[in-house]
């Protein structure tokens, strides 16, 4: 599905060449549209009205051509590139990533205005917006247009060719609570940002004065402290390749272009606060939230109550099993979900979950230890509370045993439920176990094994993990005909197709109810003060998917601080979900709450899909 564009019908002048041609992808053929000629400097183009894709999203995607390269100057890299009906679209990060644009507020989802090469106040450029495939793609061809460019798809590449520019100085404004480094440009070059720990790439398409080595080695030389502690300069023929360390893994640098000036700042409150209504329905909000005084970088999304458009869904690392972990960003693009949020805990070592997972009514993973968990329906109706699922096992005889946990890490002695969602394997988590096989609900073999054996789990039927418990291992015989009976308590959360555990609660029915001993998490884990993830529900029955990261001035909040920001952002439900290096937060392609780099794999999440 495209989003429909907000463009209206205009005549615009396109001061460079803009050739589009067919290439493969969806829909190529061999047609070309007037846009596929080259245009003089002088020609005038029409841009369509936004109707021709609202009413014809079809027709559109047919004579769409896409790709998943893009080359600056012959440099090329991976992402998504789309050019549909006179729009050259690159997605939104590549925008802000790749051609140096700082993404601006806008209630307008149709339309993203930015700052480029512009002083801070003028008049933002507008670019038209639209989605598919769980990105947003903002037609570039302003940019272009204001900059001389080139831009030609080429299979499925898109290319871009830059006009002339030179990096003239590079000199250091050193500042209490900030480092920048600026250059002085000609022209508008584009502006790559690669981000590593404590170390960047900053290149940019544009030539270099002979003395500028000399003046990034005297930056190095002369840094009187700071934050920056290294820069290097490495001219070639097209580009201006600028490395620099610095100091603070948390830090995420800032990219600004002004008239004839790039700057590269770094400064803990370097979060650039702003509103951004990213879809129907979806705003991408950023800014500060104070506690206590102290003040917390807080990302979050806004999935409105009234959008049929969008769904939630559990995701995981591994759609075949529940043994597995990935980053978050490979999860939601795995997926092709517009956005995602970490969810539940897991065990890093063996990457079990610990916790529930519940999918389209199937437990994927059982709940543990009474945590608290958020349940929701297709008709967007949602509860958060503490839960508790007992399951039992029963015999034809009329025998019946507690079953621990289905298909979870979390193990006590007792009987262990491992269904083919679990893989299509099982290895013994505690050592020796009794495993009992189970086809069409009956016991078909018993074997002891270790965790050097690999059992496998029937596709109609499960396993049974005995850990310490021969007294039930004994029942259950070859042949022996099997029942399991569930309870969710409370039984109000039974009715909910999807479930996914975290906890503990901060807030329910607009009431502080953070009691992490209640939900056995260790005093520890409770005081610990640390980058969070949460999700809640607002007063209008919104949906907001929460990152909080480190302070300025120190580490990130306690999970008492998490529910006072949670508070602060008007939620009457909140659940705190897995944290530290696991809080993370992905829309259209990539992470927004941090740099990728740092963040680290998890088991699953929580997607965000839209109706196609």
């Amino acid at each position: 599905m495209i989003m429909p564009l907000a463009a209206p019908l205009t005549r615009v002048v396109l001061p460079f060449s803009l050739a589009l041609v067919a290439v493969g992808g969806v829909g190529s053929g061999g047609s070309r549209s007037a846009l596929a000629q080259e245009a003089s400097s002088t020609q005038t183009l029409t841009t369509p009205p936004a109707t021709e894709i609202r009413d014809a999203p079809t027709a559109m995607l047919a004579a769409a051509q896409v790709g998943t390269t893009v080359a600056i100057n012959g440099s090329t890299f991976s992402m998504p590139w789309m050019q549909v009906n006179g729009q050259v679209g690159l997605v939104d990060y590549g925008v802000t990533d790749r051609l140096g644009a700082t993404l601006l507020s806008t209630s307008n989802p149709q339309v993203q205005p930015v700052q480029w090469f512009a002083v801070p106040g003028a008049s933002p450029i507008m670019l038209s917006a639209w989605h598919h495939n769980g990105y947003r793609f903002l037609d570039i061809s302003p940019l272009a247009q204001g900059a001389g460019w080139t831009v030609t798809p080429q299979g499925s590449t898109l290319a871009i060719t830059t006009t002339p520019a030179q990096v003239q100085s590079i000199r250091r404004d050193l500042q209490p609570g900030r480092d920048r480094i600026i250059l002085d440009v000609t022209g508008r070059p584009a502006v790559q940002l690669n981000e590593g720990v404590e170390e960047l790439t900053l290149t940019l398409s544009a030539t270099s004065a002979s003395s500028l080595t000399a003046q990034a080695n005297t930056l190095t030389q002369n840094r009187s402290g700071g934050i920056v502690t290294q820069v290097q300069a490495n001219p070639a023929s097209q580009r201006t390749e600028l490395a620099v360390r610095f100091t603070g893994n948390t830090l995420r640098p800032r990219v600004q272009t002004l008239p004839n000036q790039v700057i590269l700042e770094f400064r803990p409150d370097h979060l650039q606060p702003h509103t951004i209504a990213w879809a129907p329905g979806l705003r991408w909000r950023q800014q500060y939230i104070s506690v206590g005084g102290t003040a917390f970088p807080v990302y979050w999304l806004e999935i409105a109550a009234n959008q049929d458009q969008l769904s939630l869904r559990p995701i995981w690392a591994d759609p075949s099993t529940m043994v597995g972990i990935a980053p978050l960003q490979t999860m939601g693009q795995r997926w092709q979900a517009i956005a995602a949020i970490n969810a539940g805990f897991f065990n890093r070592n063996n990457q079990y979950p610990l916790g529930a997972i519940r999918h389209n009514t199937n437990w994927l993973s059982s709940p543990i230890l009474s945590r608290g968990v958020i349940g929701w329906n297709d008709s967007r109706s949602v509860a958060l509370e503490r839960l508790h699922l007992r399951q039992t096992l029963t015999t034809a005889n009329g025998r019946s045993f507690p079953i621990q946990g289905t298909n979870s890490g979390y193990v006590e002695a007792g009987i262990g439920l491992y269904t083919p969602a679990w893989g299509t394997t099982y290895r013994p988590i505690t050592g020796n176990e009794i495993v009992v096989t189970v086809v069409n609900d009956q016991v078909v073999n018993q074997q002891t094994v270790t965790d050097r054996d690999a059992v496998s789990i029937p596709s109609n039927g499960y396993i049974l993990a005995h850990r310490s418990y021969a007294t039930a291992a004994v029942a259950l015989t070859p042949g022996t005909d099997l029942a399991i009976q569930s309870e969710t308590l409370p039984a109000s959360l039974e009715p909910f197709r999807h479930i996914v555990g975290g906890g503990p609660l901060l807030i329910r029915n607009q009431t502080m109810v953070l009691n992490a001993e209640a939900e056995q998490f260790s005093r520890a884990f409770a005081t610990q003060a640390a980058p969070r993830s949460a999700i809640a529900t607002n007063a209008a029955g919104d949906i907001l998917l929460v990152a909080v990261h480190h302070s300025p001035a120190g580490p990130g909040p306690t999970l008492n601080q998490l529910a006072q920001i949670m508070a602060q952002l008007g939620s009457t439900n909140a659940l705190n979900l897995d944290g530290g290096g696991s809080a993370s937060l992905y829309l259209g392609g990539r992470l927004i709450n941090r740099n990728s780099r740092t963040a680290g794999r998890v088991h699953n999440g929580i997607g965000l899909f839209t109706a196609e």
